[in-house]
């Protein structure tokens, strides 16, 4: 019964995020890959990846996730900002504070984005990995934390 109830307010919740964003996109199949991407950021997959969340949205490829990220026309700017006004509209609070954490993945190949010979503080010297940059917002009123790697490439 609770286990209903939460996934009702996230559905809920799911759609308000839905309705703020679905103005950006000119075309209906953007529009609806996108809500397939968040409902796929959000889902309790282990691993999040253009593979993983196209077969929640039970598609066999991640071709359509691939062409709204790389292809579509639609204003990242604003679809960040009206993502960020709504997390602010539901947690924000004047002691919040907003948390960055650096870590290295070390790496054997050279095929995951982001990954080169690069200092790692997890390794303690210079090797081939990737370097992610974990953001987390927590205030008295909840929390919320979303990993996002990054490249020290793109940080120089």
């Amino acid at each position: 019964m609770v286990a209903c109830m939460v996934v009702g307010i996230a559905a809920a919740e799911l759609n308000r995020v839905d309705e703020r964003i679905a103005g950006r996109f000119a075309r209906a199949e953007p529009r609806a890959w996108a809500r397939e991407y968040l409902a796929g950021l959000v889902a309790g997959l282990e691993r999040k990846n253009g593979w993983t969340l196209a077969e929640r949205a039970g598609e066999v490829s991640p071709d359509g996730m691939q062409r709204l990220l790389r292809h579509a026309d639609w204003d990242t700017r604003e679809v960040r900002d009206d993502v960020r006004d709504y997390v602010a509209g539901q947690l924000g609070d004047a002691g919040g504070v907003l948390i960055a954490d650096e870590t290295g993945f070390i790496k054997k190949g050279t095929r995951s984005a982001g990954v080169q010979r690069q200092y790692s503080g997890t390794a303690g010297r210079t090797e081939n990995c990737q370097v992610g940059v974990f953001l987390a917002y927590a205030s008295p009123r909840a929390r919320a934390d979303r990993p996002r790697a990054v490249s020290a490439a793109v940080l120089d």
